[in-house]
Order: C-alpha cells, then sequence, then structure tokens
C-alpha cells in the first residue's frame, strides 16, 4: 500500500511539473525562435510605452519610442522583475538581459504595438536568464504612439501609452 501511495505521489509531482512548461506560442513564421530553443520563463507585462516628440532627419516631427516601463508577472501575478530601456528585462534574483529586435510582425490587434523577435545581445547578474538567448514579445495590447500632438510646439514632449504583452525567453535546450 505505501508503495503504491508513493508511487501515486511521484506520478501526480511528475505531471505538475510538466504541466508548469511553457510552450511556445503561435507565432508568424517572421519571429519563430531558431530550433534548438526551448521556453525557460514566461512573463506578463504591464506598463507603458514612453515616447518623446523629435524631428526626424527630414525635418518632421513625430512620436519616438523611448522606452518600455512595465512590471514583469509570473503565471500567479506576482511581480518577478521589471522592463525597461535597453530594452532590458531584469529579474528580482538579480539576473538581467539586454536585446536589440531581430523582426517583427503587425499584431493582430491593429491598435497595438507589434509582435517582436528579440536577440539577447548582453547578460547581467546571475540567475533564471543566465542562458537566454532569444525573447519573443507577444499578445500585445495597446502601446501605440499617440496618432497625433506631436510638432515643433511639442519638441521634446513625452506622453506614455499604456500596455501589455507576453514575453517568451528562449535558452539551448541542454
Amino acid at each position: 500500500m505505501r508503495r503504491l501511495l508513493l508511487l501515486a505521489l511521484i506520478l501526480v509531482t511528475a505531471l505538475a511539473t510538466a504541466q508548469t512548461k511553457d510552450s511556445p506560442p503561435q507565432v508568424p513564421d517572421a519571429i519563430q525562435v531558431p530550433a534548438g530553443a526551448e521556453v525557460v520563463l514566461l512573463a506578463h507585462a504591464a506598463g507603458s510605452q514612453v515616447y518623446t516628440c523629435q524631428a526626424g532627419a527630414d525635418g518632421k516631427f513625430s512620436w519616438t519610442l523611448k522606452a518600455p516601463e512595465a512590471e514583469l508577472r509570473d503565471r500567479n501575478d506576482q511581480v518577478i522583475g521589471e522592463h525597461t530601456a535597453g530594452p532590458t528585462w531584469k529579474l528580482k534574483g538579480g539576473s538581467a538581459v539586454t536585446g536589440k529586435a531581430a523582426a517583427r510582425a503587425d499584431s493582430p490587434d491593429s491598435n497595438s504595438i507589434p509582435w517582436l523577435l528579440v536577440n539577447v545581445v548582453s547578460h547581467s547578474g546571475k540567475g533564471l536568464l543566465d542562458s537566454v538567448t532569444t525573447i519573443q514579445r507577444v499578445n500585445t495590447h495597446g502601446g501605440k504612439a499617440p496618432a497625433e500632438g506631436c510638432d515643433a510646439s511639442h519638441r521634446d514632449a513625452e506622453t506614455k501609452s499604456s500596455y501589455t504583452a507576453d514575453y517568451y525567453f528562449y535558452a539551448p535546450v541542454h
């Protein structure tokens, strides 16, 4: 009887562990993660995309992305880190990555910022993000720059646009 109970406990634990592993999202080909990588973290971001009114090389003014300012939360809605300028993702445990956008795909929601594939270009600290090489931003809602309000009289003005997104962090399969 004890053996049977122990076996049942091991099976339940194994199933629970297997179910907490996140699967990659369905995404357009343009932002597919390279083969040989697996999801090591899924974080939900909620915050703002910060824009600055600036003149382009052509002299025309437009809202330019300055930085994201968002909290990162786990599946239990606990704050686990932050997403800031760089773009950088930093976890409370101390590990951080900075990335560079490699590809983009329009969000299915035309009022939202695009989905992205981001290649990690630097690591700092020690922790869960140590081996992360690629990040996907998907399921975006909001975050676009305003359509109006940026002209010479508003040079260097800032505005924030609320957004949410899911970030999938990938590391090589071991």
